[in-house]
This record gives C-alpha cells, structure tokens and sequence, in this order.
C-alpha cells in the first residue's frame, strides 16, 4: 500500500499543482453577487441617513439608524444595544479585549491582576488565540463536545477568579461546524463565575451562514441570559464579511447597557465614525433581515457544491479505513479533518510539497500545538469545484500515505 500510494503521490507532485485550502475566503463569484452595492448610494442625490445625518461628514459615533436597526434584526437584539463598526469584527473584539485589560470592565483592569487564563473551545479559531496571546493571557484548552464546548469543564475552571473568559463561534463552529445544543447555550447563560469581571465573546461569524433549507437553529444567547440576569456577561459580534464584500464590509457589536456604555466611552475617544457611508449602502441594498436571507441563499448555492465535494471524497477515501473523522456541517465555512494521532504535521508537509497549501496544521489550537497532531481544518470556499475535487483526492492520498509510514513505524 505504501508503495501505491507513493507512486500516486508522485505523480501528483509532478503536475506542479498551486492549490490553496488555507483560508475561508468567499471566491469571485460570492463576491460578484454584491456589486450592486457599489452604486446604490452613489445614484442617488440623498446621501443622508434615515435620521437626517449626512453619511460623508462627521458624527454618528454607533452607526446610522437604520443599519443599526439592520444589525440588531440579524442578531435579535435590541437596536439600543448595538454598536455598528467597521469592516471587521475582529477588531472589535481585539479593542474589546484591550479595554477589559487597560480599563477594566466593571472591576480593577487585567493588566493589574498578574496572571489571567481564557478557556479556549479547540479545536477553535486561530486569530482568537492570537489576540489572547498578543496580550499575554494564560489559555486552556477546552474540548469541544458534538454539541458544543464541554460546559462540565468550563463550569469547574470558572471557580478560579483568575479565569476571565472565554471565545467561542456558538453556530457552525470554527473549524468544526458545530452547533451549540439549547442545553449548553442555557448552561452558558447560567454560568457563576468566581470572576465578577469574566467576559465570553460570542463570535456569531456564521449567524446566517447556511448550507441548506433546514438550518441549525442556535437560542440567543441575551434572551437567555436574562431570565438568569447575566446580561453582562456576554459580548456578541457579527459581520458582514462574508456577506457583502471581505475587505468592504461591516461589523456590529451586541452587548448589556451597561456595557454598550462602557464601549461607547472608549469609542468616543478612539474614533469619531466608523464609515457611514458604507453603513448606508448595506442598509439600502439588503434593506431587512428578509433582503440578508434571500442574499445568503444564493451564497448556499455556491458553497454547498464545494462542501460536497470535500464531504464525499472523504467518505470515498476514508469509509471503513479507520484513519479519519469528520463532520458534514450545515453551514459555517470549514471543515475540521481529523487524521490519525501523530500525523496532521506529516500531511501538511506532504500537501505543501505537492502544491496544495492548507491552513498551518496546529493552528486551530491555543499556541498553534495541537496536543494530537491530528487536527486539519479545510476552507472549500476559494477554489472552483475542479480544483477543489483535485486538492481533495490529493489530501485523501497524503493522509493515507502518513497513516500507513505511522503504522509502519509503530
């Protein structure tokens, strides 16, 4: 077998392939879909907000009515406690991060409290560690269960006050897909932390991000939280990153009264406005929640093609093998391979000597070390099917030929 696939490999290699699975990028058709964006503000004479803002000027430090309205609709929270960013959500959350630790976020700041620890559902997404990391906070792996974190062991670590939060993508996790159940979502709400100052950054990246017309459903996360009255606890965050445009889009940022005070208080030194402008065309080309839904139905028709193809050659190469898991998510933008213990770093290496580019194996765990070596997280968005279909059968041959070089070392 080794011999085979060798030769499989190989020839493979010799095709000088340039494939690239490593980020969940939206390809040019994904994108194409939104150029009417592009000129709904610019042919027409009113450039102001529903209020009477004039969206080319200063002011409007939370975003502009009407995408504030737009925003809150998406995450079913109240307009009041929105705050419409810029182009990435992940700056949000990296200020958030840096005001609980300069300022504090309802007690002394983090910086001045020695060592803090974050809980890190892994396998998770890398730039959350790495802000955790950027700012020197402990992080600790928590396993992710089939239906969401393991809430037996958040709940034990959260009695040490030294534990400050926790990140976490609650809809079709990042890389897993992976759905958070009702009963972990009620049990989060419910939380007692020893910290009185502990945050959990509900990254909602995949809130509309369907695969198909039967899509998982997720409670919210505020209407729970205030039957338990742990509104403040939670910091939820969305964009439109992989709706509109990845390099054009918006952000927003849901959170308690009291935080959302707290937020605008930094903000108003921090920034004057984020791009109103931008706020304006995407409430007047999606105009509701209805118009964001009809628009990610013709995302599905795109991404699902290439999430089969993963999907199925995996089940053709690996069914009965023994040497791989997977899950077939129902939306999200990743699929999370797992190979067998000890040989995600072998498959990376021989994927890249063959020209398929993976994202780094590793980085899907807090400090890049997955403690397995088995974790490969698949982004199907980019390529076009063909080559996706290609990048696949070449996957399928190197995680063999590592299995079988590991089986025969051992």
């Amino acid at each position: 077998m080794k011999t085979e696939l060798e030769a499989r490999y190989e020839a493979f290699k010799a095709k000088g392939l340039k494939l690239d699975m490593s980020r969940g990028k939206p390809n040019k058709a994904q994108l194409d879909l939104c150029d009417g964006i592009l000129d709904i503000v610019n042919s027409s004479s009113d450039k102001n907000s529903s209020d009477g803002m004039e969206t080319r000027n200063y002011g409007g430090l939370t975003g502009i009515p009407e995408c504030r309205r737009l925003m809150a609709e998406i995450m079913g929270v109240d307009e009041k406690n929105v705050i419409v960013g810029g182009v990435a959500s992940l700056t949000l959350m990296y200020d958030y991060i840096a005001q609980c630790m300069i300022f504090g976020c309802g007690g002394e700041p983090w910086i001045k409290q020695g060592e803090i620890k974050f809980l890190c559902p892994c396998p998770g997404y890398d730039r959350h560690f790495k802000i955790l990391e950027h700012f020197g906070i402990k992080m600790i792996n928590i396993k992710m269960n089939a239906d969401g974190p393991d809430m037996d062991s958040i709940e034990e670590y959260i009695k040490d006050e030294k534990v400050k939060g926790l990140f976490c993508v609650p809809k079709y996790s990042n890389p897993d897909g992976i759905t958070f159940s009702d009963e972990v979502v009620r049990r989060f709400a419910a939380l007692k932390p020893a910290a009185k100052d502990f945050r959990v950054i509900w990254d909602n990246a995949y809130i509309v991000h369907d695969l198909s017309d039967t899509p998982d459903e997720l409670l919210n996360i505020f209407d729970e939280a205030k039957k338990c009255g742990s509104e403040d606890m939670f910091i939820e965050v969305i964009s439109t990153s992989k709706i509109s445009y990845a390099g054009g889009g918006i952000s927003a940022i849901a959170a308690s009264d009291k935080n959302i005070a707290d937020i605008k208080d930094r903000m108003s030194v921090q920034i004057i406005s984020n791009d109103k402008v931008n706020q304006l065309r995407h409430a007047r080309y999606f105009k509701d929640f209805d118009g964001i839904k009809a628009h990610m139905k013709k995302h599905a028709a795109i991404l699902k093609p290439k999430f089969d193809a993963v999907t199925d050659g995996f089940a053709e190469a690996f069914d009965g093998t023994g040497i791989a898991s997977w899950r077939k998510p129902n939306g999200g933008y990743f699929v999370s391979l797992f190979v067998m213990k000890g040989c995600a770093k072998r498959v990376g290496q021989l994927c890249k000597d063959a020209g398929l580019t993976l994202t780094t194996v590793g980085a899907t765990y807090p400090y890049g070390i997955d403690p397995d070596d088995s974790n490969i997280r698949i982004a199907p968005s980019y390529p076009d099917v063909d080559e996706l279909r290609k990048a696949v059968e070449l996957l399928c041959i190197c995680v063999k030929l590592a299995a079988v070089e590991k089986l025969i070392e051992g």
